[in-house]
């Protein structure tokens, strides 16, 4: 793949793919605890609710994080702030492996989530300002990295796993911590912005409806994928290692349809219908998931099938966020972290009490009834994400302007505010 000025995406400096790497490694912390979460209940006494608190404390406390950190990378700079983030998680993660308890663990899970909200809010805008082959080139190399994160953690977590359940939180803070050299030695100082960011600013963008609706349809899609990542791996009553082969093919499947499927079904359907497909199948896996958790073939397949969802979802949102939000690049994404990650982390905690009240079946139920709310929170912002095809698809800056009208009119926002931002993504479009 090239970009438009002709320079192929995969020749870049090396400063970014130190960053890049670095975004496979904070990636492979979504799923990497997957793997040991059984062995993690059954070794350390602890509830199966008890260990879902390892995905709800780091979540809810990136949520949170994610509120300055555009504070403060506007302050110190992109570098130091990426630095800062990974110091952060190579310290946390080798405490969470040295804790002898469910509560230590959870804890250290905590600080790992601030260093990951310092890292992942500032990584793509290093890798863009870094990066040869300008906006779109970037963009394919982020998503590349997420994929690969995604596929690789609950593999690697799987085989460390195998070893001792201690094992993926040392191999975290020993991958992180050669991220964080090459960091370092291989990044140049990134500018700072000319005018520093309030740290009202994330909560101020979600005043735009545009952004709202998106934030809201996250919250909702990923109570159900949290419910299912921090749940169905008890069910399936397999070992670490088996575990995390299961899950390296749903992070395949991820990966793929994440980098390859989504822009062409963008393409050929429309932003909105390929959404609502994707966030239907989800509910219907998720459903199939609730229906028959005692049946194991039929609990993995489902739990593979949904990494396509959940690849088409993850593009398909994130450029959403870019079009429709009249907010700045980083405001927004910091916006719509919050909200998306707040549900994230709330899910597990929630569907444990459900487990404990009821049984494993219902927060799977739940979580396809939440996913099914989300396709029709996102209708309401149907007539936005028509206008952003129309950009992506035109010519020079005639449609880009009417997607920004179309914001500002329908949901009160500053066409010139967002003017770069659908050009950016405008351009992403052409290239793909």
């Amino acid at each position: 793949m090239s970009s438009a000025a002709g320079t192929s995406t995969w020749k870049q400096p090396k400063a970014v793919y130190a960053v890049a790497f670095a975004c496979v490694v904070s990636f492979m912390g979504i799923g990497l605890v997957d793997p040991i979460l059984p062995a993690l209940s059954e070794q350390l006494d602890a509830t199966p609710s008890q260990v879902s608190l390892l995905f709800t404390s780091y979540l809810v406390v990136t949520a949170v994080a994610m509120l300055a950190t555009g504070w403060v990378s506007s302050r110190i700079g992109a570098k130091k702030t990426l630095v800062t983030g990974l110091a952060i998680i190579v310290v946390f993660s080798a405490l969470a492996g040295l804790s002898g308890s469910i509560d230590g663990i959870v804890g250290f899970r905590a600080g790992w989530g601030l260093g990951n909200a310092l890292f992942i809010a500032t990584s793509l805008a290093v890798i863009v300002a870094s990066a040869t082959g300008g906006f779109a080139g970037a963009i394919v190399l982020y998503e590349a990295a997420l994929g690969l994160g995604i596929a690789a953690g609950p593999l690697v977590g799987g085989l460390l796993g195998d070893v001792s359940w201690r094992g993926p939180f040392f191999g975290v803070a020993v991958l992180m911590a050669v991220a964080l050299l090459a960091t370092v030695v291989l990044l140049d100082d990134v500018p700072k912005p000319a005018v520093t960011t309030p740290l009202s600013a994330p909560l101020k963008a979600l005043r735009h409806r545009s952004l709202l609706t998106m934030a809201i349809t996250a919250v909702l899609y990923n109570w159900g994928f949290f419910t299912m990542l921090g749940y169905a791996p008890y069910p399936m009553e397999l070992g670490a290692v088996q575990l995390g082969w299961v899950f390296f093919g749903w992070g395949l499947l991820v990966a793929v349809f994440s980098v390859v499927a989504a822009p062409r079904l963008q393409a050929r359907f429309g932003t909105a219908p390929s959404l609502y497909g994707a966030l239907g199948f989800f509910a219907v896996l998720l459903l199939l998931i609730g229906l028959f958790t005692d049946v194991r073939w039929a609990l993995i397949s489902c739990v593979v099938a949904s990494g396509m969802v959940v690849g088409v979802n993850n593009t398909l949102t994130t450029q959403a966020v870019m079009l429709v939000s009249p907010a700045e690049r980083p405001v927004a994404s910091a916006a719509y972290g919050f909200v998306r990650f707040i549900g994230g982390g709330l899910a597990p905690f929630v569907a444990g009490k459900m487990v404990d009240t009821w049984d494993i079946h219902v927060p799977f139920v739940v979580g396809a009834v939440a996913v099914a709310l989300g396709i029709v929170v996102l209708a309401t912002g149907h007539r936005v994400l028509a206008a952003a095809d129309a950009g992506l698809v035109g010519d020079a800056h005639g449609p880009v302007d009417d997607v920004a009208g179309e914001v500002a009119d329908e949901f009160g926002g500053a066409p010139a505010a967002i003017d770069s931002e659908v050009t950016a993504a405008h351009a992403s479009a052409r290239v793909r």
